[in-house]
């Protein structure tokens, strides 16, 4: 096969997303007691190598010694063309092998839209797209990630899921499997003894039943011993979990070529629209010396010029100040960048951040989310217009000229105020530019704003939520683009289409399996990737499968329907999501949790104690 992929690497662009053999990947020698682990990103090498997850898990896995874990990436619309030309199996890096090859295949699930590109890889490699058409034959198909936590599009498809962070889990999985193999592999036994892990989900476990209106029956296990409620998985201790100390380093550029170090997971800051502030609860910090001592290991197993600290929230973190003081009088003198994103405007530190842009100065970029104050509160986002006023205004002072903003719209309350809202705010950061005396102010203000918009998740206060419609969206954009017309202003936003079929599958049931597999037969693919997005094929998929997509994006949910997910357990309760929806509504802030306990149900049972 290597003779065959040699020949075909010359007839596509960046041909390094497909050769693997990078610095710090795995060769190791294939024999019977090796249990072939496949991490599959269903997008480009390039996105897909700038995840962190995928380096966690490729060298957690690799360094158990029967365990080989190899990378497959969608590959690029010319590699498919000619895998499908010369019948080529779409294979992995590190051996080529064909995906078949594989004892276990694992997707991560990070954007809905790349739904499709899962099915599409899936039948590239020539394995069966229905978990109920694979036989002991076939590799095992997981999936795991942040859009996991409403796994039912992809229940005919996937073999199992896992919920929450796999560190753990997947190793308990590939000891059963161990076990299971050396007796003789059977699937079927294989999926009756992990259903007994905390955190493993197998969907074909479950049935659901449904009522004339379309909503969800119920949700039951087809036996007694499969639990009722799946429970996610949480690393109680960051400090003693695997974190890899090297990371491949890849030939040519990716999204995020540097070297990632993670501080904290979680968020106490309870943003009614943020499913990762609730489903990563409790919050769980790395200690300061011992993130040095793996930053400092990275960079000496890799080479990388840059250093990029990863969190929900990095000015949340108790020791930032000491830990980023530390990476400068370290590493400035080596020309070592490092890049703090996720800063808040409540508690941003220009005077740190001056010290860090020392190195390599980029852009400010602050997330308001809303115009308005009243909505700012609606979603509990906890920041006032003076803490951005003050901000760029310290920043302009000191040599920034470039600033980006992000906001949302779509969002609960909303009214054209609020968008409104979003153009005084540009104008305000333009004129704050202009205040500053000229001998302090560097020239060429830019200014861009970005709006996506806003998409109801699961496990979030806003669950319940309907979805701005396609229409108004649109609306609300061309009011964007007359208000924020002014010469140092620029607009940028989300295509609206492509955010409703967000919407469609990321509050949807397992009736849209059938709509994937028919959509991927009709050619959808790399949905996030707006040259290729067909959203005539999605509502003909939708429209043969008798499904109306409004029904999921743009309806509104009462509080006592069951939901698809209703039977996961992410330990934040279900009243506490009421609780805050209701609060929204009577724009009402929740505390941040630092502050005090505000009851989301985390300590009970996930924890055993105070957060």
């Amino acid at each position: 096969m290597n003779e065959q992929i040699e020949e075909i690497l010359y007839k596509v662009e960046k041909p390094s997303r497909y050769i693997g053999g990078e610095i710090n990947s795995y060769e190791k020698e294939i024999n019977e007691r090796v249990i072939r682990f496949g991490f599959a990103f269903p997008d480009t090498y390039e996105v897909g190598m700038s995840h962190l997850g995928m380096h966690i898990i490729y060298n957690l896995l690799n360094e158990t010694e029967d365990i080989y874990c190899e990378r497959i990436f969608a590959p690029w619309v010319d590699m498919e063309e000619v895998l499908r030309e010369k019948d080529i199996s779409l294979f992995t890096l590190e051996t080529h092998s064909p995906m078949s090859d594989l004892d276990i295949i694992g997707f991560t699930l990070q954007y809905e839209l790349s739904y499709s590109n899962i099915l599409n890889m899936l039948n590239l490699g020539k394995i069966p797209l229905k978990s109920s058409e694979r036989d002991d034959s076939h590799p095992i198909i997981i999936a795991g990630g942040p859009c996991s936590y409403n796994p039912e599009p992809l229940a005919e498809i996937v073999d199992i899921v896992t919920l929450g962070e796999s560190e753990e889990s997947l190793i308990e999985v590939l000891d059963i499997y161990r076990e299971i193999k050396s007796k003789g592999f059977s699937k079927d036994k294989f999926l009756e003894a992990v259903s007994k892990i905390e955190g493993i989900y197998v969907p074909s476990f479950y049935e659901v039943s449904y009522k004339e209106d379309g909503t969800i029956e119920a949700i039951k296990p087809k036996k007694e011993e499969y639990p009722s409620r799946i429970k996610k998985r949480i690393i109680k201790d960051l400090n003693e979990s695997f974190y890899p100390e090297k990371v491949i380093v890849p030939f040519a550029d990716v999204v995020h070529n540097r070297a990632m170090i993670e501080i904290f997971r979680g968020c106490t800051r309870g943003c009614r629209f943020c499913q990762a502030g609730m489903i990563y609860r409790p919050i769980r910090e790395r200690r300061s010396d011992k993130a040095l001592e793996l930053v400092d290991k990275l960079l000496k197993n890799t080479g990388f010029e840059e250093i990029s600290i990863s969190s929900l929230s990095t000015s949340d973190y108790s020791e930032l100040n000491e830990f980023v003081r530390a990476l400068i009088d370290k590493y400035l003198n080596n020309r070592v960048g490092i890049s703090v994103p996720s800063l808040r405007l409540d508690s941003f530190s220009i005077k740190l951040i001056e010290e860090i842009q020392k190195v390599r100065k980029t852009g400010l970029t602050f997330a308001p989310e809303a115009g308005t104050q009243r909505l700012r509160d609606v979603i509990n986002k906890g920041v006032v217009e003076k803490d951005l006023i003050d901000a760029v205004t310290n920043a302009f002072g000191m040599g920034w000229s470039t600033v980006k903003l992000y906001f949302m719209i779509g969002l609960p309350t909303e009214t054209y105020e609020d968008l409104d809202g979003i153009a005084d705010l540009g104008r305000k950061v333009v004129d704050t530019y202009y205040n500053v005396p000229k001998e302090k102010r560097n020239k060429g203000l830019r200014v861009t704003i970005s709006t996506s918009s806003f998409v109801p998740k699961p496990f979030t206060p806003f669950q319940w939520e309907p979805q701005d419609k396609i229409d108004s969206l649109i609306e609300k954009q061309n009011h964007l683009k007359g208000k924020l017309r002014h010469k140092n202003i620029s607009y940028n936003y989300h295509d609206s289409k492509t955010s409703f079929l967000e919407g469609v599958f990321a509050r949807g049931d397992r009736r849209l399996s059938e709509v994937l597999i028919k959509a991927f037969e009709k050619g959808c693919k790399f949905d996030g990737w707006q040259e290729h997005f067909l959203y005539d094929k999605w509502m003909e998929a939708l429209d043969e499968c008798g499904l109306d997509p409004a029904f999921y994006a743009n309806r509104r949910r009462e509080y006592d329907e069951i939901l698809p997910w209703d039977h996961i357990d992410i330990g934040v309760s279900k009243q506490y999501l009421i609780n805050e929806n209701e609060k929204s509504k009577e724009e009402k802030l929740t505390s941040d949790c630092r502050q005090g306990c505000t009851g989301c149900g985390i300590n009970n049972g996930f924890i055993g104690g105070v957060c």
